[in-house]
């Protein structure tokens, strides 16, 4: 829950992941959670921008959770990696888990989580994105087997979790870490803020 101008607002984060969940329970939050039924493969594969298209998958996953919650605020997220402009999602299985690994740590990418607050009854629809530049060390061939073997990648998008593999295969980032883990927790608490009238 978060206080508003008047009263405690229930809160549901539209989303499956333990990262998001861990991320809002570390915070303090009291929160439900409630998975969304989105299709993100009916979405348009050339969108405006890999941000709009993170943005576009967040408010579509709060949408859909909201009507069966409308005194609730709803927060849905997005997180996909923009790799020159290339959307690069969850992979699919092992062989394009290695494929987007060999690719993204090559060079430089975005981390790009879409953060969406609902809430019905009050008329609330807020979309924002955040983006972390986060820059790879070069991973050796026994590495990228090691990960690879390690299902780590699995669920993720971009093929690994900072939290997990960051400090072997990150040299550092420019941003928000709580971004690249799935829920930009600054960004949230601003908006969070924003709507208590802070």
């Amino acid at each position: 829950m978060f206080m508003d101008e008047s009263a405690q607002v229930r809160m549901v984060l539209a989303s499956a992941s333990p990262r998001r969940r861990g991320l809002l329970a570390e915070a303090g939050y009291t929160f439900e959670v409630v998975p969304p039924d989105v299709d993100e493969s009916s979405f348009p594969t050339a969108p405006p921008s890999p941000q709009r298209h993170a943005e576009r998958l967040a408010l579509a996953k709060a949408r859909d959770v909201a009507p069966r919650y409308p005194e609730a605020l709803i927060i849905g997220a997005d997180t996909l990696v923009d790799f020159d402009g290339e959307i690069i999602g969850k992979p699919r299985d092992a062989a394009d888990a290695e494929r987007i690994t060999r690719k993204l740590f090559s060079a430089p990418h975005k981390v790009i989580t879409g953060l969406a607050l609902v809430r019905l009854s009050s008329g609330t629809e807020i979309v924002r994105s955040d983006v972390t530049i986060v820059y790879p060390r070069r991973m050796t061939d026994e590495q990228m087997d090691e990960h690879i073997a390690g299902g780590s990648w699995q669920d993720k998008a971009g093929a690994y979790a900072i939290q997990e593999t960051g400090d072997a295969f990150v040299d550092r980032i420019e941003g928000s870490l709580t971004n690249v883990m799935g829920l930009p927790m600054e960004l949230l608490r601003g908006l969070l803020g924003d709507l208590c009238g802070k």
